[in-house]
């Protein structure tokens, strides 16, 4: 296990799906860039893929995933999200990441700031670092309550 303090932003290398923390570099550049298609990069594409998240419940299969991060890029808003303060761990054919994920979600006038705790499974697939299953929470169940009023707001 390493404990790594420095953060994770989505600008940093993120070309080199075959390195984990390129791979979670990769995961930020799409979630702060509203990219779809990047996101796609991010995950594997069976049935076994799987999302735990405040914005979408329990989410099974790409096409699943992919509807929670559409609802969340299509929401007229800013947002931006670091991952810090986490620990990676490494197994055979997957590695795993547990910290937590600051950040802030701003829509119509209203600034949120946001923390949350994660843990996200990485699979080697044809030699590259897939997202096989994510989960975030959530301490404090009043910012959880605006934050999901905030995305599904229109």
């Amino acid at each position: 296990m390493d404990l790594i303090t420095t953060p994770v932003t989505g600008d940093e290398p993120h070309d080199d799906s075959t390195q984990p923390a390129q791979a979670l570099a990769l995961f930020y550049a799409a979630l702060n860039g509203k990219d779809i298609a990047m996101m796609r990069r991010c995950w594997s594409e069976t049935a076994e893929s799987s999302m735990d998240n405040p914005l979408g419940g329990i989410s099974r299969g790409w096409d699943e995933i992919r509807a929670v991060y559409a609802r969340l890029f299509d929401a007229p808003a800013r947002y931006r999200f670091v991952f810090s303060d986490y620990s990676m761990h490494s197994l055979a054919g997957c590695f795993f990441v547990v910290g937590r994920e600051k950040g802030f979600f701003e829509k119509a006038g209203q600034r949120l700031e946001l923390t949350f705790r994660t843990t996200r499974l990485f699979r080697l697939e044809q030699g590259h670092w897939r997202l096989l299953h994510h989960h975030g929470s959530c301490d404090d169940p009043k910012m959880l309550e605006q934050y999901q009023s905030l995305v599904t707001a229109r």
